[in-house]
């Protein structure tokens, strides 16, 4: 029974040591005043705290990164995508027309 109890605290330790390698903490130092302050108007207008808030921005800063850089188009249709698509009329084609000759 007792050699039993020893592996179950033995497994207890690992699981509490991996679920501390998973969550790492960092420190900011000299932060600006203004930045913290916006912060913290961000974080409260999405209903967070700040310290989420900066988890929320690092995460989503973090994942961006890893996708690659995004081109001009797809950062523009991202941004307002939420807003919906436009439907444009089709334009008529006409063909290309003869340059000017300069030469003459």
């Amino acid at each position: 029974m007792a050699a039993d109890r020893s592996v179950q605290n033995r497994f207890e330790f690992d699981e509490i040591n991996d679920s501390m390698l998973l969550m790492a903490s960092i420190t900011i130092r000299k932060l600006e005043d203004s930045t913290k302050r916006r912060l913290r108007v961000r974080a409260a207008n999405h209903g967070r705290s700040m310290e989420e808030e900066a988890r929320e921005i690092l995460r989503t800063a973090v994942s961006e990164e890893s996708q690659g850089e995004l081109g001009l188009a797809e950062s523009i249709r991202r941004r307002f995508a939420p807003f919906g698509g436009v439907e444009l009329p089709e334009l008529p084609r006409e063909p290309i027309p003869e340059p000017p000759k300069f030469d003459e």
